[in-house]
């Protein structure tokens, strides 16, 4: 016997819908590429996604054709994200900071049709124009008396001009929910990255588990400033769950300096902000140094790398922040855990609470793990035993796009199939995932392992560190021993011999770097995680002092 309920497909389209109708005068405000803030309402959203959908059939695009983006989080990107994906094509968003090649091969793989990208990158389609097969159209997210009159691109429009002729009356078809919405490609540190395939389904029920009040908590009385990009995961998600409950969103656009992100908090009274912790990084430095508080910011959500125990703090003790520590990947959508005290933790003192803060969190509902260890067997979860992180679930992916690299999955004991991670993790008996590390990146000492994001957080707790990496270097009788690159705060003094000093009583002896290296930069990547291949190879000759 089946249940007597209506059947309606879960589609990105009745986000857009449910918004204009039930919250069509909420705000949605960016700062534009130009330099100035734009404000309209999830009512204008919906009017112009339907231009974009009609646009988009009038070229003639067939069902789940791709669209690509090359663009900052702002108000037309966000008309895509609905008016691309609701009209039953495929939403592909890039990311302007790889490189031109990186970005020419991504467009022909995808096979996309259109690409709309924002000015600032203008030099990057003017040099990657070329090299793309099977893109038909260019739009400038710009106004019309905005394009250059001679940029050499064919078939070069604004998107002003590409939207404004067609109507805004649009029906939105239906059609099945586990048709593919939205594609995003991974950062590829080694080969050629793949491509997750989101459907309507997955990232809808997403949206749904995003908004609980243990995992990101977004309500209407919210004003949510999304810095994660939107070309990173769909930024985490924000903009659909958004849309679901009925948030403001503010947007950013190209200014991610931490004086520009604190002007724009504070102008519009943000509540809620979601980012990594390297755009805090600056945010934090910029308020220190100019005597700055939040008059409205209650919340962050941190992700996309490990947060620094000191910038919890921070954020907690100096600005009465609640950070919301999380991790996810671009193949879970993103998210897999969130880090949200449970009732029986309330009473513990503050730095019994922090010590739970500092993990990564509980599992959200629609996402299942377990940690095993190197022949697959199941581990304990008692917070102690530390295994290879595997996870499943509705917004998980089973292939990558194309079949690139076979399939992901491996099987259990029971023959159920699970995503390896890449990540080696603890979960304790509440069920808080903690990342102990990367699996590539562990460094293994005589037999032992030794979390390099723990010496990390160790390094940055130091007044005068800024950033640090910690990386193994062969050892002759230990196999791998740690040392740590340190960037030093801008006049700031610190020696080797004092912070390896800072380690002392933090740490196992065993487990203190052997060394620590003074460098001016650590390599980011496009997502802003710090690169220990690329910092790798710029150490290859370093040689451990006493061997």
């Amino acid at each position: 016997m089946f249940g007597l309920m209506q059947k309606q497909s879960l589609l990105i389209s009745h986000l857009i819908e449910f918004a204009e109708r039930h919250h069509g005068d909420g705000e949605v405000v960016s700062r534009r590429v130009e330099g100035d803030i734009h404000r309209y309402t999830w009512a204008d959203v919906a009017r112009r996604s339907r231009q974009v959908a009609n646009t988009l059939d009038a070229a003639k695009l067939a069902f789940s054709d791709r669209v690509a983006t090359l663009a900052w989080n702002g108000y037309r990107h966000l008309e895509l994200y609905f008016g691309v994906s609701g009209s039953g094509r495929v939403l592909h968003t890039i990311n302007p900071r790889l490189h031109p090649d990186q970005i020419a091969w991504i467009a022909n793989h995808a096979e996309d049709q259109v690409l709309c990208f924002d000015m600032t990158f203008l030099p990057i389609i003017q040099a990657i124009h070329s090299k793309c097969n099977t893109i038909q159209q260019w739009v400038a997210m710009c106004d019309g008396d905005k394009l250059p009159a001679d940029t050499g691109i064919p078939n070069l429009v604004s998107y002003e001009a590409w939207i404004g002729k067609q109507s805004s009356d649009y029906q939105w078809p239906s059609f099945d929910e586990n048709s593919a919405s939205s594609m995003c490609y991974t950062s590829g540190t080694t080969g050629n990255p793949k491509a997750a395939l989101y459907s309507h389904r997955s990232t809808i029920l997403h949206a749904y588990a995003a908004a609980l009040p243990d995992v990101m908590g977004i309500s209407a009385r919210d004003a949510i400033l999304p810095v994660v990009p939107m070309f990173h995961v769909n930024a985490w998600g924000i903009p659909y769950s958004a849309a679901l409950t009925g948030a403001k969103l503010v947007f950013p656009g190209s200014g991610m300096d931490g004086k520009s992100i604190y002007e724009l908090i504070e102008g519009e009274g943000v509540t809620y902000a979601a980012g990594v912790p390297t755009v805090w990084q600056m945010l934090l430095t910029h308020m220190k140094s100019n005597g700055l508080k939040f008059s409205s910011l209650n919340r962050t959500v941190i992700g996309g790398s490990a947060c620094p125990p000191a910038m919890i703090q921070t954020f907690m003790d100096d600005y009465g922040v609640e950070v919301l520590h999380a991790w996810g990947m671009t193949e879970l959508s993103p998210l897999g855990t969130l880090c949200t005290l449970k009732n029986k933790h309330l009473k513990l003192s503050e730095p019994e609470q922090m010590k739970i803060r500092l993990k990564q969190g509980r599992a959200i509902f629609g996402v299942d793990m377990k940690i095993v260890d190197d022949a697959g067997k199941d581990l304990p979860h008692d917070g102690k035993a530390y295994g290879d992180l595997l996870v499943k679930g509705p917004w998980v992916v089973a292939e990558y796009f194309k079949g690139e690299g076979g399939s992901p999955l491996v099987k259990d004991s029971h023959g159920v199939e699970w995503f390896p991670t890449g990540d080696v993790a603890t979960i304790d008996t509440d069920g808080y995932m903690q990342i102990t590390d990367r699996s590539k990146d562990v460094i293994k000492s005589g037999g032992e392992w030794i979390s390099s994001i723990d010496i990390e957080n160790i390094a940055v707790a130091h007044p005068s560190v800024l950033m640090a990496a910690c990386i193994g270097v062969k050892h002759p009788k230990w196999d791998e021993r740690p040392i740590v690159a340190v960037v030093k705060k801008p006049d700031a003094h610190v020696s080797r011999e004092e912070l390896l000093g800072f380690y002392e009583g933090k740490t196992a002896k065993w487990q203190i770097p052997d060394d620590v290296v003074f460098v001016d930069s650590i390599p980011i990547g496009a997502t802003g995680k710090m690169l220990k291949t690329k910092l790798r190879e710029q150490l290859k000759d370093y040689v451990l002092p006493n061997l």
